[in-house]
């Protein structure tokens, strides 16, 4: 799912435009809108109340000066953010992209995190990153497809061409850098939409900004979310295996085309990943559309 968030639109030159996020369930809200207040009571320290709320200490001291000197005043009331993590004011005319890679985060949990904002905001939550007195550290984050990667199988009956791929994308409309949180697959309306690997079916029916959607949990931590169906065949709470019907390719872009995710579990919520790390065939299928052209053309 694109972000930021716009409608499907396929131009002339083939490109699809990217696809808007469920905001409700699909995109929770942002991390800076669910501050908790807390009042210290006698006897808490910083240590139990980080503790408490499942955080770590600079968290903590990052949202509360004072915090800093390391005791918990009686009686002061504090913040309390969702996440370990910190807020920074960020300069006007900063980007998701720019942003990202200043704090060396994923890119896709920044977008989420906060929101899936179109503009980054003026005051912004970088996750994973941990305050320290001498400014913040940001960890490396990297999460590779399991050992034992319950994801087997293709969402078509044939290898697509990728209209769209995941990551940051040009928007040759806009001439601005997106997000995207999947794949589009080319394929004829009508097409039979297979489930990549088995789990359960955690959501069957129409999305207000997905379409028909068929999201299913997987094993491992994992998800995979199969949007814009023509139709839906499977219903929530459905034990499916890998190649199971889960519906059939929608109509109304030119080309048509599946939207296709895959995403993992954390304290983030469903964070997305790219399908080409999990689904070799859409990973090849990318390199030869990325390939760039050599010799003369005929």
């Amino acid at each position: 799912m694109s972000m930021p968030t716009r409608s499907s639109v396929a131009s002339a030159t083939g490109w699809v435009a990217p696809i808007q996020i469920a905001q409700a369930e699909l995109c929770q809200a942002a991390a800076l809108s669910r501050l908790v207040r807390h009042t210290i009571a006698p006897g808490e320290t910083l240590e139990s109340i980080a503790q408490r709320y499942n955080l770590i200490p600079a968290t903590l001291q990052g949202f509360n000066p004072a915090l800093r000197s390391g005791t918990a005043p009686t009686g002061t009331e504090i913040l309390i953010p969702p996440y370990n993590g910190v807020q920074v004011n960020v300069p006007t005319g900063t980007t998701w992209r720019q942003l990202a890679q200043d704090y060396g985060v994923r890119a896709d949990a920044l977008f989420e995190v906060n929101g899936c904002q179109e503009a980054v905001p003026s005051v912004v939550f970088i996750p994973g990153v941990n305050w320290s007195p001498a400014g913040s550290t940001a960890p490396t984050v990297n999460d590779p497809a399991p050992a034992n990667n319950p994801l087997t199988g293709y969402p078509l009956p044939a290898i697509a061409e990728i209209l769209t791929s995941y990551g940051w994308q040009l928007n040759p409309s806009t001439n601005e850098f997106v997000f995207e949180s999947g794949v589009n697959l080319q394929a004829e309306a009508g097409t039979p939409v297979l489930s990549v690997g088995a789990g359960t079916v955690a959501f069957a029916g129409a999305d207000d900004r997905y379409g028909n959607l068929v999201v299913v949990n997987h094993s491992d931590g994992l998800q995979t979310r199969y949007a814009r169906l023509g139709g839906v065949a499977v219903q929530t709470g459905q034990q499916i295996t890998a190649g199971t019907s889960l519906g059939t390719v929608g109509a109304g872009t030119t080309p048509s085309f599946l939207h296709f995710e895959v995403r993992s579990n954390s304290n983030l919520g469903w964070v997305a990943q790219d399908p080409g790390s999990y689904i070799p065939d859409i990973r090849s299928a990318d390199q030869i559309r990325r390939r760039p052209q050599t010799g003369n053309s005929p």
